[in-house]
């Protein structure tokens, strides 16, 4: 990007010239000394000089500062379309994270509840085979586990690739702050840095096509040089001034093809740009509904949750006093086990679409 910008910096500075080119110099010698050699001598030194042609001072510098714009607006799009991945990447994570931690859980719960069944089981108050269902149900929490930890591996390699560092084991899935959605998708044109990019290449390239109409030929050239001569042996020096215009023919074909080609392709930014901000008043509508369902859903998980909770409690005593079979007790062990399980991942789900409704407004991550 600091390339793009040095070249538009280098494209005004050269509008702000007085010239349309660097000036050349043109030196001759002329001389009779190879056939007659009556002592003519000719010395010239003579200034090229090129000139603007009509309007393309100006539209050289109005490209110039078309293209720094583009320059900034196309690093700010990159950053955001970077951190589209970023976000993708982090909510992987994070879900993988939670797996993992209620997967640990999980075992834990899996594992008491087996030790106490074995317990129960020499006291003579339980049967074998209820000792079978708990070792059973261990075991299948400490594959749920393994699986767990695999991938959140996985997606930990992932985000260090993106970020070039490990996350933080212990980082939260802190919520960003939920933005009011636009009334006018057009208040974003000035704020979106994806459509302000397309606003800008669709502006830099009108502003080559404008530059193209007004560079039909060649620039022009004015000539000034100073000549010395003498005629043959003996006579005295003469000193004269040229001052001439160069000015070179125009090529119809040429010009058409140059001017259609940058007019083709500031049809194909405007384009583009319909076509973009189609796109992104889509992604803002789905992201926003996709927000307000993560709410609803999180109240419903996080009341569930609660529910089973109370009522592992209730089973938890009453397996304790006999009144309640292993089957049963198991049951409502992974039922408490799922709520978690589905609160946990729609607290996240809320998170990463609110995240993702910022990413469609433009917005960085906080």
């Amino acid at each position: 990007m600091n390339t793009r910008r040095e070249a538009a910096s280098a494209r005004r500075e050269a509008a702000d010239s007085w010239l349309a080119e660097p000036l050349s110099i043109e030196l001759s010698d002329k001389t009779d000394q190879l056939n007659h050699n009556q002592g003519m001598r000719e010395y010239q030194v003579g200034l090229a000089i090129p000139l603007w042609l009509p309007g393309e001072r100006t539209r050289t510098a109005a490209l110039a500062d078309a293209e720094s714009r583009m320059a900034t607006s196309r690093a700010l799009a990159a950053q955001l379309r970077v951190a589209a991945s970023i976000r993708e990447a982090w909510w992987l994570w994070q879900r993988a994270q939670g797996e993992q931690a209620l997967a640990r859980e999980r075992l834990t719960n899996a594992q008491q509840l087996a030790d106490d069944v074995a317990r129960r089981v020499k006291a003579g108050a339980l049967a074998r085979s209820d000792q079978h269902q708990a070792e059973g149900a261990a075991a299948s929490a400490e594959m749920a586990l393994s699986e767990a930890e695999a991938a959140l591996a996985a997606a930990t390699q992932q985000l260090r690739a993106m970020i070039g560092a490990t996350p933080d084991k212990v980082a939260a899935a802190n919520m960003e702050d939920l933005p009011e959605a636009p009334a006018d998708f057009a208040a974003l044109d000035t704020t979106h840095p994806a459509v302000i990019e397309l606003f800008d290449r669709a502006e830099v390239a009108r502003k080559s096509a404008d530059l193209a109409d007004s560079q039909s030929r060649a620039n022009p050239e004015l000539t000034l040089a100073t000549t010395r001569d003498r005629s043959v042996f003996g006579d005295s020096w003469q000193q004269s001034i040229t001052l001439g215009i160069r000015i070179p023919f125009g090529s119809e074909s040429r010009q058409r093809a140059k001017v259609g080609t940058v007019r083709a392709e500031a049809i194909e930014a405007e384009a583009q740009l319909r076509i973009e901000r189609e796109r992104l008043i889509a992604d803002l509508e789905a992201t926003r509904v996709r927000v307000a369902s993560a709410q609803n859903q999180l109240k419903a998980a996080e009341k569930r949750a609660t529910l089973a909770r109370e009522s592992r409690s209730f089973f938890e005593k009453s397996f304790r006093l006999g009144e309640t079979d292993l089957p049963t007790r198991l049951r409502i062990e992974l039922d408490a086990v799922d709520a978690e399980r589905q609160m946990t991942r729609t607290r996240i789900e809320l998170a990463a679409a609110i995240s993702a409704f910022r990413q469609a407004m433009g917005l960085l991550p906080e």
